[in-house]
């Protein structure tokens, strides 16, 4: 039995709204982008939404427009994506990195406040990350950038939909970033969207993503070309109306595994704080021991899974070359025993027992 890590929930629903665009002969930037945009942006409870090319679109431009320039200090996680930490870096800017909470895989608010008592007079920003689906604890990381004067950007490229006491990620900072990758929760393909409830911020970035016009053909600054065309917003607006109904099987793909795979010793099963709602982008296990073992052992019985993220920043060469040394020991840990199976909404009952049987199969030694 064949089962991939991931799998796009697309059907005729996706397809006819395409054709609608194709019909049309309006391909680039237009309606159904603004509509996407109201629709998105009222789903999570803001009031500006800014569709983007690609999520690193949407993050790099929210930080341009926050006025991120060379030499900035900006705070984020080691434990993520490359396109978090190379955002900050396309700016000129300087990622500093916060070790991480290694139950929840997100910023250890413990952490970052000694890396603001270090810093605090060059850091200009704090990127959060919402791991895996899993939001970060806003209520402290938000005091902490109050405190010390420091706006923060959320990076909600994983987590679509997910709730922090209630209230959705993607609405707490000064600005957020979201990815539409086909991987995620919801696709348009590829595409992204800022969110804000500053509406100048808003502005800024709608200018940035078009050349730096607000009207053709007059430019006030120098701009980029990452704009979402119609044909992403049509999928996406699909999307969008499916997302809660997704979010949902995947919470619920998430406890049957919690249920079959919590009495395992050698298994540590994801922690859910009672105060969020997740997403399970991804559903992670850790394993202190024989991770790269099971990886061999779903090779061989062809059975998705994902090491997500086997070099934390940190050490990536390109970033070290600028960063150097740190201590990250709990991103470093964790980079090494992080094991992520198949949760998406369109795995079948059986799919997920056999997914069990195997992870079981493996811990009694059947692998040899």
């Amino acid at each position: 039995m064949k089962i991939p890590i991931s799998k796009p929930n697309l059907d005729e629903e996706e397809k006819n709204a395409v054709q609608d665009v194709l019909n049309s002969g309006f391909l680039a930037q237009g309606k159904r982008v603004a509509q996407f945009e109201e629709e998105f942006g009222k789903y999570i409870g803001v009031s500006q939404a800014i569709a983007t090319s690609s999520g690193t679109a949407a993050l790099f431009i929210a930080l341009k427009a926050l006025g991120i320039s060379p030499n900035d200090i900006v705070i984020t996680t080691p434990f993520t994506f490359v396109a978090t930490a190379s955002s900050i870096m396309h700016c000129g800017a300087i990622p500093t990195f916060c070790d991480i909470n290694p139950q929840t895989f997100n910023i250890d608010p413990n952490a970052l406040e000694r890396v603001l008592k270090k810093d605090r007079n060059s850091i200009k920003a704090i990127l959060i990350v919402h791991l895996y689906g899993l939001p970060c604890p806003m209520e402290e990381i938000i005091a902490l950038a109050d405190q010390y004067g420091i706006p923060v950007i959320e990076d909600c490229a994983q987590a679509h939909g997910a709730e922090y006491r209630g209230k959705k990620v993607g609405s707490f900072g000064r600005a957020s970033a979201f990815s539409f990758y086909p991987t995620k929760n919801m696709t348009t393909g590829e595409g992204g969207m800022i969110l804000t409830n500053d509406e100048e911020f808003g502005k800024k970035c709608r200018m940035l993503i078009n050349h730096g016009s607000k009207k053709r053909y007059y430019h006030e600054f120098l701009g980029y070309n990452f704009r979402m065309t119609d044909i992403a917003a049509a999928i996406g607006r699909v999307q969008l109306r499916k997302l809660d109904d997704s979010n949902q099987k995947r919470r619920e793909n998430a406890i049957f595994y919690n249920r079959e795979l919590s009495s395992l010793p050698e298994i540590e099963t994801p922690v859910v704080p009672d105060y969020v709602l997740p997403v399970f982008h991804q559903y992670t296990i850790k394993l202190k021991h024989h991770r790269d073992d099971l990886a061999r052992f779903f090779d061989q019985k062809e059975i998705g899974y994902g090491i997500y993220y086997p070099v934390p920043l940190h050490q990536q060469k390109f970033i070290h070359k600028i960063v150097g040394n740190g201590n990250y020991p709990m991103a470093d840990a964790c980079s090494r025993e992080v094991f992520s199976i198949p949760v998406h909404p369109l795995l079948k009952k059986e799919e997920l027992e056999h997914v069990v049987d195997l992870i079981k199969l493996f811990c009694q030694g059947g692998f040899n």
